[in-house]
Order: C-alpha cells, then structure tokens, then sequence
C-alpha cells in the first residue's frame, strides 16, 4: 500500500462533533487537478470521475473555509474519510477530505476498514439530520445536524421534524427553499452548536450578527436573539451598520424587555427638545472664550444645519426666533464694548484700562465672527431677511463707528461686507426701502474700511465684495443710485485703491440714466 496513490489523513477530535457543512452547485475552479488513471502505469493517462450521487455532497468544509467556491462539485465524500478537529475553539467540525475514486476491487477492499469506522463514528456522534439550504441565487448549503440539538434551539425546526425523512442512511432530511441570505442562515445554524455565543459573535463582527439575527427571529431561535442583542448592544456601530439594524427591527418583532438596550440606542429622543438643544449648541458655541475651539464648533454645527448636510433633517430643529434672541445679544455686546472705548477719552483723569482683561480689538473680533457666523447659518436656511433689518437698523453702531479707532472698528464693515454680498449674489430679497436704509446706514463705514479690509481680510474675497457691492448698489431706485455713486466716485478719486472699485456698476448705472434707448418707457 506503500506504492498505492490512495492516502488517508486522521485528525484528534477535541469534542464531540456536533454538525458538518458542505456546499453544493458551487462553479468550476481552476484548481480543478484531472486525476491519474489506475491502469496507466507511468501515470500518463486521465479517467472521469463517475457520476455523483444526488444525496452526496460536494464539498464538506469548515464553517470559516472560504474555499467552497474553488472546488469541484463533480467531488464525491469518500467513506471513511471524516475526521473530527478543533477549529478555533469551536465544536468539533466534520471535514471531508476530496479524495480519488478508485476503480480496482483490490484498492476498494481496503477502504472496507474505514468505512465500518466512519458508520460507527457517525453513530456515536449522532449526526441523524441532513439540512439542505438553497438560496434564491441558486447556491446550495448541505448541514449534516444533530436533530436533537436542533430541535431543542429552534422551535421553526423542531415543528419541521415530524415530517423529515429521506436523509443518509436512513437519515432524516430538511429542505428549506428561498434563502435570502444563505451565509447567515448557515451561520445562525452553526450558533446553535456553539457553547460559547458571545465569543463567536465577537469574532464574527457586528454586520454578521446582524444577519444572524434576523435569521434567529425568522427560526425562533431564542438563544440566538438573546446572544445578537447583547452583543449588538455593547460593541460600536458604523452607519451601514446602523442602517442595517433599523431594517432588521422593522422586519422583526422582538421582545421589549431583550431589545429595549439596543432601542435606546436606535430611537432618537423626543423632537421637540431638538430647538432647544440647538438653541444650547448655538449659545454654547458664541459664548465660548477659547477662539480656535469656537472656530471649529462653528464649522461643526454649521455642517450638521446646512441644508446640503449628510444627515437627514426637518427645520424643526432650528428655532428662528431663537437664533435672532441670540444676534440681538450679540449687538448689544458690541454696542457695549464701543461704548466703553470712547469713554477714557470723555474722562481723562480716569483710567484708559477697559475694565474687561482681553483687548477690545479680540472682543470684538469674537463677536463680529459670532454675528457672521449665525448670518451663514440664516441665510443657508433662507432665513436671513431680518438679518438684514437689524444690521439697517443699528443706529447706535453706526454713531460709534465714527469715534473708534480703525484698527477694530473695520471688523463692523465685515459684518456688512457679508450682507452686501448676499444681496448683490441675489440670495435675499428684501423690500427696496430696507435696502435703502442698509446703504444709508454702512456704505459710508465701508468706504471709509475697505483699505483695513483688504490688509486683513480674514478669508473675506475683496474681489466679490467689490463686484457685489455694486449688483447691489444697483437694485436702488435711480435716484438713490446718483447719490450713492456721487459719493463713491469723490472717495475713490482722493483715496485710490483704498476704496472699493465700482466702476463697472457705475457705468451700468450711467447708461441707464442717461443713454437714452430707442424704445421710450411709457408712464
């Protein structure tokens, strides 16, 4: 037997086997390897495989080998060729190692042994049950169970029983047809006959004890459930993950005092409580004193209320009147701080220290970006037209603007410059005469600031201020516009390109004046 191209491999069982799998329909590989011919001699010649039996199974393997796909279906499961091993802690696993039919009696007489040890080993083991899975793909799953162990974990088998029949050897046999998911129905049976379901769900991931539990649902296999929802619950999800549990309990029905943990973290809390929580973040974020913190929260919750945002949402969760509350805050700030910049000067045997410790060009740096910043949060949610009233509206900042000092007092020009270019880009539509009372109010302070504006401009673009300056100057009655452009062009001509440049808006403005058409308007 030495010579004989026949071998056999034998493995030490760590436990009771307690289920094999094997995978049937499986497509052609090109490991396939043509086996020798008994009668060649030297070993030249190929025989054909012999027909497969249709109860054989293709190809028995692991739960974990990946390699089912790459075997030959025409492979028949040898007698005696089935050992139990260890597989990572698991149950003991069956595998059937693809071996060679042979054709001489002399060679098939010596697997006699071996097969009267298979049938004994079988017996011992009780493997009774052959499980035929088939998905809706056409792939096939062949299980060889113990229909006891089975029974006792699934209510949906043990009913199924009664009526199996037809497996090996006088066997029993289940088919179930129309598998969704065959690698989570494989794998849900296999949990069955592990002793240890926490471990073996941590090493299969989040995502597959998903699956596996919507197939222990669909099986009543109670255990099962139990062991998905503790484990889902105590690991961290990622968004697909998310997303697939959410499927998962609107299919399934699952009982409230197992799944409330996993709920809790899958139902979001009250709606309502949405505006006030943002309104906190908000506050939160204008109120903070670290600036480069403050600048991220910014871009954080801007991301998480931008209309373009990932995250699914109403506008329920953003108050306007709130947000407005908080812009009045914030000009009241700067009026104050204003204030106490030019009183030293009123009294001046008083100190000249402002009794807050930060510089006032830092203070109100912080709240010209806290009002810029809740100007882009208005206008992403087309909300900003009363923005813009009260910018026209603040009178006290306007009288102020001419006392202080233009190292800070440009930042007010800022706010402005953001508001004139949302105008002239056409994104709020305001009344004419609030657009009237906005140019009377700031385009004088934005004359007199754009050369600071253009030294620190503090990621504003001078280029589109300039340009939308002028679309905007441009939507006032005409008159207005003469007035308007009169004052730029004695401004620009003294200060030059310490002015904004509006020349393109005011030769508009000068043909529509005064360069007559064909076509006369009628009154």
């Amino acid at each position: 037997m030495a010579e004989s191209t026949h071998h056999t491999i034998r493995r030490a069982a760590a436990r009771p086997r307690g289920w094999c799998c094997s995978f049937a329909g499986v497509p052609q590989s090109p490991e396939h390897r043509a086996l020798p011919s008994p009668t060649g001699g030297g070993g030249g010649g190929v025989q054909k495989l012999p027909p497969k039996s249709p109860l054989a199974p293709a190809f028995h393997s692991s739960p974990s080998s990946k390699l089912a796909g790459l075997i030959d279906p025409r492979r028949i499961l040898s007698p005696g060729r089935v050992s139990p091993i260890d597989h990572e802690g698991s149950p003991a696993v069956s595998v059937a190692a693809a071996v060679e039919e042979e054709a001489a009696p002399r060679e098939q007489a010596a697997q006699a042994p071996f097969v009267a040890v298979r049938e004994e080993e079988e017996e011992v083991r009780g493997l009774d049950l052959r499980l035929c899975l088939r998905g809706r793909d056409g792939r096939c799953v062949v299980m060889e169970l113990d229909s006891t162990v089975l029974c006792e974990s699934s209510a949906f088998f043990a009913d199924m029983m009664p009526d199996a029949s037809g497996g090996p050897a006088g066997g029993k046999r289940i088919d179930v047809d129309g598998v969704d998911n065959l690698e989570a129905f494989k794998e849900a049976v296999e949990l069955m006959f592990e002793p240890d379901h926490m471990r073996w769900l941590a090493r299969a991931g989040v995502s597959r004890a998903i699956g596996v539990l919507e197939v222990s649902s669909s099986v009543m296999f109670k255990r099962g459930i139990e062991s998905c929802l503790k484990y889902i619950e105590a690991v961290p999800w990622n968004e697909n993950d998310e997303e697939k549990l959410k499927n998962v309990f609107s299919r399934c029905t699952f009982d409230e005092a197992i799944s409330k943990d996993v709920l809790a973290r899958l139902q979001p809390p009250c709606r309502s409580s949405s505006e006030d929580l943002t309104v906190h973040l908000v506050e939160s974020v204008t109120s903070g004193t670290n600036n480069g913190a403050r600048k991220e929260m910014q871009s954080l919750v801007s991301g998480l209320l931008s209309k373009s945002s990932v995250y699914q949402k109403d506008l329920s969760g953003l108050n306007k009147g709130s947000l407005y509350e908080i812009c009045r805050s914030c000009f009241s700030s700067l009026v104050e701080i204003f204030t106490e910049d030019s009183e030293p000067f009123k009294h001046e045997n008083e100190s000249m220290i402002v009794p807050n410790s930060k510089p006032i060009i830092e203070r109100v740096n912080k709240q010209t970006e806290n009002l810029n910043w809740l100007f882009d949060i208005l206008l992403n949610n087309d909300m900003a037209e009363e923005f813009v009233e009260l910018w026209a509206k603040q009178g006290e900042l306007i009288r102020v603007h001419e006392q202080a000092s233009p190292m800070f007092r440009y930042e007010l020009s800022r706010i402005s410059a953001s508001v004139f270019i949302a105008l002239g880009k056409g994104r709020i539509q305001c009344p004419s005469d609030m657009r009237s009372q906005l140019f009377h109010g700031w385009f004088r302070p934005m004359l007199m600031d754009f050369g600071w504006l253009q030294r620190c401009p503090k990621g504003l673009d001078v280029r589109i201020l300039e340009e939308n300056l002028g679309q905007a100057l441009l939507t006032l009655p005409l008159h207005q516009q003469q007035s308007l452009f009169e004052e730029w062009f004695r401004n620009f001509a003294s200060r030059g390109t310490e002015c904004p440049n509006l020349s393109r808006a005011f030769q508009v403005w000068w043909r529509r004046s005064f360069v007559r058409s064909s076509v006369e308007v009628r009154r």
